[in-house]
């Protein structure tokens, strides 16, 4: 296989998605801010480094970009340099970064102003999920243009699936945070609550996620709680950005997120603790101040 794509982000999720695609096959031109990080990729994987988003696009069937924010994708997408200014016709941008559904939808209408196609395709997974190939992606567009586009994310993905038009698999990785947000607060209530009662927190644990109350966070995370380890895994300051973007959605659909607001402050105050970059399990930190 020698189909010709771009990875433009090699952050700790980027890194690994964008060597999943070099090791299946795929000719993969990456961009990096950092150059010294595009560098060490080459290091490890098979393809070429660019200067430019728009440099990394040129001739690319599929562009795949996994930044930071609204305003890192609009600068890599839509910038003087930025991917618009190399794609060639017919191209797809698959955006992998975490975003507004607003952004995905004006993303969409910028890209087909070059005749190219868009898919907004946020992952749950964490590094690990990244690492092992293992990514759960949510895809909102064209299911033609969906389609095209499956073998590549497949490289890096255990579940993918389209979810409706552009902004859809934006909507559904808002409802992904607004369950892991709950679920880590309880959680991290039920771990606080068993120390204090004087029980073995690992002990219950064992027993408890056997039954009705097992979850991936139970299962993977609780160790890491308790030794009272969070420098890992998915970024507090992260995971407010993301909530940031459920709560104002839910205010623009009038659903109630009563928890989901709760769990955000008390993520406010984790960072306040000098926890920004601490795992979203850092919440039992909270408790225990």
């Amino acid at each position: 296989m020698n189909k010709k794509v771009a990875f433009i982000g090699l952050g700790v999720m980027g890194f690994p998605m964008a060597g999943w695609l070099s090791k299946k096959g795929y000719s993969v031109a990456v961009y990096n801010r950092t150059t010294s990080v595009a560098e060490k990729w080459l290091d490890h994987y098979a393809g070429s480094m660019a200067s430019t988003p728009g440099a990394a696009a040129v001739d690319a069937e599929i562009v795949f970009v996994c930044v930071g924010n609204d305003d890192d994708v609009l600068e890599v997408i839509c910038g003087e340099k930025g991917i618009l200014s190399g794609i060639k016709q017919g191209a797809i941008v698959v955006d992998h970064t975490t975003t507004s559904a607003e952004l995905a939808k004006e993303l969409a209408v910028e890209v087909k102003k070059y005749q190219c196609e868009f898919i907004d395709a946020p992952v749950s997974g964490g590094q690990q999920g990244a690492e092992n190939g293992q990514l759960t992606v949510m895809c909102g567009g064209d299911e033609n243009v969906f389609k095209r586009v499956t073998d590549a994310i497949n490289c890096y993905s255990k579940a993918l699936n389209l979810l409706g038009s552009v902004g859809s698999g934006q909507l559904c990785k808002m409802v992904n945070q607004i369950c892991i947000a709950g679920l880590v607060q309880g959680l991290a209530e039920g771990l606080n609550f068993a120390q204090r009662a004087g029980l073995d927190a690992n002990q219950v644990v064992d027993v408890i996620s056997k039954g009705a109350a097992q979850s991936w966070q139970m299962e993977n995370r609780y160790q890491t709680m308790l030794a009272g380890h969070y420098e890992h895994g998915f970024a507090v300051q992260w995971m407010r950005k993301d909530l940031a973007f459920a709560l104002a959605e839910s205010k623009r659909n009038g659903s109630a997120l009563p928890v989901t607001q709760l769990v955000d402050d008390f993520y406010s105050e984790v960072q306040e603790l000098g926890g920004n970059r601490w795992d979203t399990s850092s919440l039992l930190a909270r408790l225990k101040s």
